[in-house]
């Protein structure tokens, strides 16, 4: 008996034959049986072959010869960066932020709005790019999660518009998630602000694209960021204003949302001298907390230069300051009413409060600096003399025409030399040091040296102002400079994540634009958190670099088969991994 192959109808069976010879002896077949068909997985074939492995005691891999496969039977897909958005995908749902999903689900049922927030997230820390840009990103990154035939340009908008109708919904969620990690026993919060430049011409109503002065220098087209962040370096809170409104008017609005979203029993809120005005330190001291048992406390730099009085408080101190090669510390108490701006106006005078506000007695903490006293009247000694050297130069050549001597050019007139000088005054910021006599006819100056004494004095100085009663002013002076980290902070918003410059017209969509922002830099510092906890040396740039290089792969086998796999994880993407918090990726996550 032998297997004979039989086709009936297109399709194969397995028979069982037996040759046999008839009467006449001629050899001739019969079928035994029919056992199956042959391409029917799990039938009587297969069982049959089954049996018979099984009773000569092999398996069915040692029986079926390996495949010869060649290279130009597969086919490589191009590989995608994973282990930088797969770090941060756990920390989003670590975090309990992929809580905001039932926020967007309503709005958008056809498509996954969260996945496309989460996207457009890690793109800013990953490679911060444009809306379209993104759609570019999506083909050599891996989401977790996010189909990327599904995303379009159009559907990433419609994300942010619904994001900006639900922001107060979403801020307040993320509050909430943050709240564990603040101290709510003592809470001592930074608020800074920043200048963020936005492009386009257009004008539309309620538009936060407006010209003001950029801190960068000169005047832009910009909006206002200002960011609340822990003395960890944790954002807590951000609003957007317009680019020409008046910092010290955002300090109330910032001060509140904190209070409302953070229940701690103590505050204490550090700001810079920017943000200083009479009316500010009688709103601060008018906030409470809670039940209103206690007052918030609060730590702001003095713009001592604006105002008169801190010169001739400071001016005693001047001689143990120079005599000082370290800093030197130290307070005096101070009160709303003792101030005079820098034209002889009281402070209530200047900031057009009430004659008989209640003048609450403060602490005003000082330090000098001997190393940048020296460096800051070296600089302005050297503007003062190159401006009167210019100008001497000016005067003489005035002479020198007068006495009948010609000049090649245009010939120089009085006026022209005075509104020469007394611009570039101005643009020197010596106006109250160098006064340029504009009435006179002949070209004049002075040298205000009362003005220059009082300068020399607030050289190297910083003046705070506090209410805190249970901290030295050396560590009221160090809770100060620890806003330096806001600032850096900033630097990440404007250099990595890329916050600005912002191409939106509309001001939802420029509102949507910095929560996502935001929502990126809560993720960066959470990465630096814990990368320092655990002493890990480096940067959330250079972690998230080297994850980077944990790729998705797939591999198309003959055929419909296919195959997909990680390339390994070397021993310092697993220490980051470890740093992190985070599980190590794997192949049946993806």
């Amino acid at each position: 008996m032998f297997v004979k192959l039989t086709r009936s109808g297109g399709r194969r069976y397995l028979q069982l034959v037996e040759s046999y010879r008839n009467e006449a002896g001629q050899p001739r077949q019969r079928t035994v049986a029919t056992i199956g068909r042959l391409a029917e997985v799990g039938g009587a074939v297969d069982t049959l072959v089954d049996r018979l492995l099984a009773a000569t005691g092999r398996s069915a891999a040692a029986s079926v010869p390996a495949p010869t496969l060649r290279v130009d039977d597969l086919r490589f897909d191009s590989s995608l960066a994973y282990g930088d958005v797969f770090a941060l995908d756990a920390l989003w749902r670590e975090l309990g932020l992929d809580a905001i999903a039932r926020l967007l689900r309503l709005a958008h049922p056809g498509f996954d709005a969260e996945a496309l927030l989460r996207a457009m997230v890690f793109n800013r820390l990953c490679d911060a790019t444009s809306k379209l840009g993104l759609l570019r990103w999506l083909e050599v990154a891996w989401v977790p999660g996010l189909d990327p035939q599904e995303v379009t340009h159009q559907r990433l908008l419609r994300t942010m518009d619904t994001l900006h109708e639900r922001c107060n919904e979403v801020s307040a969620l993320v509050a909430g998630l943050l709240r564990p990690l603040v101290d709510t026993q003592l809470a001592v919060v930074f608020y800074d602000l920043t200048t963020l430049r936005a492009e386009g011409g257009s004008e539309l109503p309620g538009d936060l694209r407006a010209i003001g002065k950029a801190k960068e220098g000169g005047f832009a087209r910009q909006c206002l960021l200002g960011v609340v962040q822990t003395a960890e370096g944790l954002p807590l809170a951000h609003r957007l204003w317009p680019g020409n409104a008046v910092e010290s008017e955002t300090l109330a609005t910032a001060v509140a949302e904190v209070l409302q979203w953070f229940p701690v029993q103590r505050l204490i809120l550090v700001a810079d001298r920017g943000l200083l005005s009479m009316d500010n330190l009688a709103m601060l001291d008018g906030l409470k907390l809670g039940d209103g048992a206690r007052a918030l406390e609060y730590i702001v730099a003095v713009p001592a230069r604006r105002y008169n009085e801190f010169a001739q408080l400071l001016a005693p101190l001047q001689p143990q300051c120079q005599a000082s090669a370290e800093e030197c510390i130290g307070e005096m108490p101070w009160s709303a009413e003792d101030a005079d701006d820098a034209e002889g106006h009281s402070a209530a005078e200047a900031t057009g409060s009430p004659a008989d506000h209640d003048a609450r007695t403060l602490r005003l903490v000082w330090a000098h600096d001997p190393q940048r006293a020296a460096e800051q009247g070296r600089q302005r000694q050297a503007r003062i003399d190159a401006l009167l050297e210019r100008a001497q130069a000016s005067a003489d050549k005035l002479d020198a025409q007068d006495g009948g001597t010609s000049f090649k050019g245009r010939k120089l007139s009085d006026a022209g030399a005075k509104a020469r000088l007394y611009h570039e005054v101005l643009e020197a910021r010596l106006g109250r040091i160098i006064k340029v006599d504009l009435r006179h006819e002949q070209l004049s100056w002075t040298i205000d040296e009362e003005r220059l004494a009082r300068e020399k004095v607030l050289d190297g100085k910083l003046l705070l102002l506090t209410n805190v009663a249970d901290l030295v002013p050396a560590e009221i002076v160090q809770r100060y400079k620890s806003l330096a980290d806001i600032e850096r902070g900033f630097h990440v918003l404007k250099s990595q994540i890329e916050i600005a410059p912002m191409f939106h017209r509309l001001p939802e969509r420029i509102r949507a634009h910095g929560l996502i922002c935001f929502l990126a830099l809560v993720l960066h510092r959470v990465m630096r958190m814990r990368l320092k906890a655990k002493g890990n040396a480096a940067s959330p740039e250079r972690a998230l670099q080297m994850l980077r290089q944990v790729q998705r792969h797939r591999i198309h086998l003959s055929g419909d088969q296919a195959v997909t796999g990680l390339s390994s994880v070397s021993a310092a993407q697993a220490e980051l991994f470890a740093a992190l918090e985070v599980p190590r990726p794997t192949a049946a996550g993806l």
